[in-house]
């Protein structure tokens, strides 16, 4: 269960990654992916590996904040 958990949220968060430049909600959803990552990697045992995803998961979350929400109608 647990390779399979890693397997689907390592998936999401590349797809999400792919998907960045659609929209915002993309990126979120990239760090929302980033973070399941790095749940696996640390209760899998791979603690580095879990640093690095949770590290990646604040970047997104910057990039989510400082991004500008397009305006509709201009």
């Amino acid at each position: 269960m647990l390779t399979i958990f890693g397997a689907v949220a390592v998936s999401f968060m590349m797809l999400m990654y792919a998907l960045e430049r659609r929209g915002r909600i993309f990126i979120l959803a990239f760090a929302c992916g980033c973070a399941l990552s790095s749940a696996y990697g640390f209760i899998a045992g791979t603690w580095p590996f879990g640093v690095v995803e949770a590290t990646w998961t604040l970047v997104a979350l910057r990039r989510y904040r400082t991004t500008a929400t397009p305006r509709s109608g201009v």
